[in-house]
């Protein structure tokens, strides 16, 4: 069995107003054994696609490399634009040592309501995925129904969108369930109508353009 913790604290600060949410960085981050082009930071693996979609979204001229810089350029970015980073999940156990979601289990989840209060300018929530099994729309929804919350729904087209009624502060805050950064994602992505369509039109685009098209009104915003 392996342990497997969030090697990262939450990325918060005063000012943030967006969040982005996931669930586990991959084992290797925990075990201290990244690759040569993976980055020591929040989705820093050299598989994931988030920061290459906000590297074309904000033209960030970003490296990927095992380096301060490297970190440093996405921090400093988070900061600029006011997005902070709080991952869901703080622990799980695995039999496989892999990053699947589904592979998790005894899963231990942060108290985001309690850093929603803390933090009391974030009104936005970006999930990197849906409400699959083990996905971090999917542990946010049983965190709120742990604290008597209920997710109402604004838009049922992917992306997603939900609200909720912070309870205290009766503050608004909105959730937008992203396709996500994944290559897992790609054959999801592939069976959508709008990618088919777009495809159709023009046989050069791909996965990754779509995401950039998906995610850019939400982080530019």
């Amino acid at each position: 069995m392996f342990l497997h913790t969030h090697p990262y604290e939450p990325f918060l600060f005063q000012e943030a107003t967006k969040l982005i949410v996931g669930t586990l960085p991959p084992p290797r981050f925990t075990k201290r054994e990244l690759k040569d082009d993976d980055v020591d930071f929040c989705y820093g693996s050299r598989n994931g696609q988030l920061w290459p979609i906000l590297d074309r979204i904000f033209n960030l001229n970003l490296k990927y490399e095992t380096t301060e810089f490297a970190a440093k350029q996405r921090k400093d970015f988070l900061l600029k634009y006011k997005i902070g980073v709080c991952d869901i999940v703080a622990s799980a156990e695995r039999d496989k040592i892999d990053a699947s979601d589904l592979g998790m289990r005894n899963i231990k989840l942060r108290n985001l309501v309690d850093y929603l209060h803390a933090y009391n300018k974030v009104d936005t929530l970006l999930f990197t995925g849906g409400n699959s099994k083990n996905g971090p729309e999917y542990f946010f929804r049983k965190h709120l129904k742990e604290h008597e919350i209920q997710l109402k729904v604004v838009s049922d087209i992917v992306p997603r969108i939900h609200e909720f009624e912070l309870p205290i502060s009766n503050r608004l805050i909105r959730t937008v369930s992203l396709t996500a950064p994944s290559g897992a994602a790609n054959r999801a992505v592939g069976s959508m109508d709008l990618y088919k369509k777009l495809k159709n039109e023009n046989p050069d685009f791909n996965t990754l353009d779509f995401r950039v098209m998906q995610y850019r009104p939400f982080f530019k915003s």
